[in-house]
């Protein structure tokens, strides 16, 4: 599989990792789009959103229990934005389903 994300998860690609366990892994995004953002996937490879099922959705459990362990050790004590793309139309740019963590400064909502 060419997936970039599963590379990171295997360590073929380097990342700064802020968290891993069995089911999830979270790092630092490479091109920041707040003070604080944090890329967080599932271990198994799934697509997308679209792509969730019953076999595969306690990945999306575990790393909905992860999320504020952590944005809690990023400092995201006043809040932040959990974010997923699904599909080109939404700008999904690698077809790994990931949760964007942003936060570090007043973010105001913005429909395009």
């Amino acid at each position: 599989m060419d997936c970039i994300f599963c590379k990171i998860i295997n360590g073929d690609i380097p990342s700064t990792k802020v968290y891993e366990d069995e089911w999830v892994y979270a790092f630092k995004d490479i091109n920041p789009m707040a003070p604080v953002h944090i890329l967080v996937i599932p271990k198994e490879h799934i697509c997308c959103a679209n792509a969730v099922n019953a076999e595969n959705s306690h990945y999306v459990a575990r790393i909905f229990e992860a999320i504020p362990k952590i944005a809690a050790d990023a400092g995201l004590e006043n809040g932040y934005r959990i974010i997923s793309n699904c599909g080109p139309d939404a700008d999904q740019t690698v077809l790994h389903l990931h949760f964007h963590i942003l936060g570090g400064k007043k973010l105001y909502s913005q429909l395009v």
